[in-house]
């Protein structure tokens, strides 16, 4: 994918400022200085320039090319994002420091990882009114920082590797030269060399000439057909005999009535007896929720008016290819107190994978923080401390690697009964003590 000399320029522009206020605004400066027609190929030198750490060699404007290339399709789902693969590059690669005197200190270091994160699992609107230089400074007092999103974005970078900015197996067309005693670039030379590798390197690095293994698959050798073979060339056979199948035609009526009840279901809250004949007739035959015309889109509705009948439903498709999506729809879907159940009671059944535990939990603190309505906003955070305390208490979830963000929802509804026994708890499990207080509201 080529990149104009001029888009090249603007970019690496937008990443030396320094005196910028905050990401948004370098957003905008960026949306200003880059046509829309030219922002794949903008993409791909930011891609290009990550990979490199001495040609961005400072932490603020690492956070700035990640956060350019999240807000490029931020509106995308992860399973469409062409950018997905680049992501996941990001929150794979290993940390390594470079040893030079006054170098920079990493590529795709934990903080740039842990920034990534962030974004992809929605971060707070407040982060965006930060500068680069300010975010660096929080990242780097984050005494452990976590990738949590690397494995839900792993998943969805397998299915479009090859429509990727940086597809397959493949090497990187820019090499960093192996000699430790040279010095590193002065600020303006590190642009100005920047400049230099992209331009040289992006014909060969996204215009599909990339350095990747050319696998060659040759065709099979014919293998010498046998005398007795021959006659399967040429039948002499003159009668043949025709089974017919003594199924074929006949409509499965069972089958047709739970596809009938399920799409009921969807709309409607089903009876007792009708919601007891669906799970019953999806237990009796768990290759029946393939064919009742169940799709990831259909899902909140079901949770909502059935969310028993969601729950088996979501046991028996934990096999089918789909279910990353029905888990993403999940994640996202309105907070309530069937999805809480639906959620909770999948947890206890089957092992879940951790990043959609953990993606559900913050967006569930993040709509009890955004909601406005008083009365609504105090049913809800009632509702998630129970749900967490659940969590917890049935070692479900690992409370260390979300204990600062539930912390700081406990103390925002400290308020709160509920809140207030979750916070107890907390301290318990951290203190190993027991007869913490709530701090005074």
């Amino acid at each position: 994918m080529s990149v104009k000399p001029e888009t090249l320029v603007a970019v690496l522009g937008v990443l030396s400022d320094d005196t910028a206020p905050s990401l948004s605004a370098i957003n905008d400066a960026y949306q200003r200085a880059v046509p829309k027609q030219d922002q794949a190929g903008a993409a791909a030198a930011l891609a290009l320039l990550l990979e490199q750490p001495d040609l961005l060699p400072t932490l603020s404007q690492r956070i700035t090319a990640i956060y350019l290339l999240h807000e490029q399709h931020r509106t995308e789902a992860l399973v469409s994002n062409p950018l997905t693969s680049v992501f996941s590059t990001i929150l794979e690669a290993s940390v390594h420091t470079d040893p030079r005197p006054g170098a920079g200190p990493y590529a795709h270091s934990e903080h740039e990882k842990h920034f990534l994160s962030l974004l992809l699992k929605g971060a707070p609107k407040d982060l965006f009114k930060r500068s680069p230089q300010q975010i660096e400074s929080e990242l780097v007092k984050t005494t452990n920082p976590q990738a949590l999103a690397t494995s839900l974005v792993k998943r969805y970078a397998q299915d479009q590797l090859n429509d990727s900015l940086l597809p397959g197996p493949r090497v990187s067309a820019v090499v960093a030269t192996p000699d430790q005693s040279v010095a590193p670039n002065t600020a303006a030379a590190t642009v100005q060399c920047a400049a230099a590798v992209v331009a040289a390197a992006h014909d060969a690095a996204f215009s599909g000439v990339d350095f990747r293994p050319v696998l060659d698959h040759p065709a099979p050798l014919l293998l010498d057909c046998l005398d007795v073979e021959n006659v399967w060339m040429s039948p002499t056979e003159s009668t043949h005999t025709v089974i017919w199948d003594t199924s074929m035609g006949i409509e499965n009526t069972q089958g047709a009535e739970v596809r009938a009840l399920v799409k009921k279901a969807c709309k409607v809250s089903l009876a007792t007896d009708l919601s007891k004949f669906v799970l019953a007739e999806i237990n009796n035959d768990p290759k029946l929720v393939y064919h009742i015309g169940m799709t990831p889109s259909k899902l909140p509705d079901l949770v909502e008016n059935n969310p028993l009948i969601a729950i088996e439903v979501l046991l028996r498709l934990m096999t089918s290819n789909q279910i990353s999506e029905y888990f993403s729809v999940l994640v996202n879907m309105d907070m309530s107190l069937h999805s809480m159940e639906v959620v909770n009671r999948l947890t206890t059944a089957v092992d879940l994978p951790t990043e959609f535990v953990h993606l559900y939990i913050s967006n569930c603190i993040s709509t009890c923080e955004t909601i406005k309505d008083k009365y609504m906003q105090n049913r809800l955070v009632r509702l998630v401390c129970v749900f967490l305390q659940s969590l917890i208490r049935n070692k479900i979830i690992n409370v260390q690697e979300l204990f600062v963000e539930v912390q700081a929802f406990c103390i925002e509804f400290s308020r709160i009964r509920e809140a207030a026994g979750l916070f107890r708890l907390l301290k318990t499990l951290d203190s190993g003590e027991s007869g913490t207080t709530m701090p005074p509201t």
